[in-house]
């Protein structure tokens, strides 16, 4: 009888995290996952209390664990501006001594490690779109930073882990990601369109509301994920070594670019009995003017590239939104 892998998920009751350990059930593996449950919540990942091959641990990253694991996926990190910037040093430790964590359970039990990174190591990008091999526009002292730098922090550990010791790490640095199980109270651009217009309150718009973003729907992503846990490490090497980059790394996004007022107006058509009406504010210190990521080599290594386009993604996690609400007046 053939042993079903074993998988760990950190961050698993947040957004992404949920999902992906959706998709490893369904692909026969055994999941563990941790969270703190300081952004995440348990009910995104409530019915699967019952799996007999999901268990929960309830943990903070930054704190040393163990387990026995084939593949571990690093999720755990606040990742919107709201939770990350309201307890700025726990964010960084989240980062750093997370992964440190992560990779020390790795380099004692031989597991895989897929870790996830942000566009936002890119910071306010001087190069457009943002390929790889591009070093970013970073402030280290902005009330971003504790976000972008820890990020950034944890790359370079990442790296260095698997040339000092040969811990097989992935990275995916990806960008603005949505879909169902994301917070109402994030404070990321799509959820806060959506609950403002479902509430008819004032969809708000940072500075003229022509700064850019890509949007990707969480399904693609989690696609992405497994496909790069499937690859040979030989192959990940020589193709990251023929295209000049010293870590395997790939952007994970949607390149297709919508300003946010577009995304405003598409929002208030799917959402049509809205009363809602667009305000402008100041855009906030260090935010990004444009974002859209280049992923050739994610096609070339992966044989993949985002399915859903944004109007589609959208509608259901509109839908999501609505049972949300709907619920909560219950």
């Amino acid at each position: 009888m053939k042993l079903s892998k074993k998988a760990l998920v950190t961050g698993a009751a947040g957004f992404l995290g949920s999902h992906l350990c959706r998709r490893l059930l369904a692909d026969g593996y055994e999941v563990t996952a941790l969270d703190n449950l300081f952004t995440g919540t348990k009910a995104n990942i409530y019915d699967l209390f019952g799996n007999p091959k999901f268990s929960f641990v309830l943990h903070d990253i930054t704190q040393p664990f163990w387990g026995q694991f084939d593949e571990i996926y690093n999720l755990a990190c606040p990742a919107s501006p709201i939770h990350y910037q309201k307890n700025p040093v726990e964010t960084t430790k989240s980062s750093v001594l997370g992964i440190m964590n992560v990779l020390d359970l790795a380099l004692k039990t031989k597991a895989m490690v897929l870790h996830t990174s942000t566009s936002e190591i890119y910071g306010d990008p001087l190069v457009h779109p943002q390929v790889e091999g591009y070093w970013g526009n970073v402030n280290t002292i902005g009330i971003r930073s504790c976000y972008d730098e820890g990020k950034r922090v944890a790359e370079t550990l990442c790296a260095d882990y698997h040339r000092e010791y040969g811990v097989d790490v992935r990275m995916v640095r990806i960008f603005n990601t949505y879909g169902p199980n994301m917070h109402p109270k994030d404070g990321r651009v799509i959820s806060n369109f959506i609950m403002q217009a479902l509430a008819n309150a004032d969809i708000t718009l940072f500075g003229d509301g022509s700064q850019t973003r890509s949007f990707q729907y969480c399904d693609d992503l989690i696609e992405a994920f497994r496909r790069y846990m499937g690859l040979d490490r030989v192959k990940i090497d020589s193709f990251m070594a023929e295209h000049g980059l010293g870590a395997a790394v790939l952007n994970t996004g949607n390149p297709g670019e919508y300003t946010i007022r577009e995304l405003a107006e598409e929002t208030l058509r799917q959402i049509p009995e809205s009363k809602s009406k667009l305000v402008f504010e100041p855009l906030p210190k260090d935010d990004p003017r444009r974002r859209k990521p280049d992923i050739t080599l994610a096609k070339a290594l992966l044989g993949w590239e985002p399915k859903v386009p944004l109007k589609e993604g959208l509608a259901r996690t509109i839908e999501y939104f609505r049972s949300l609400v709907a619920s909560s007046k219950a």
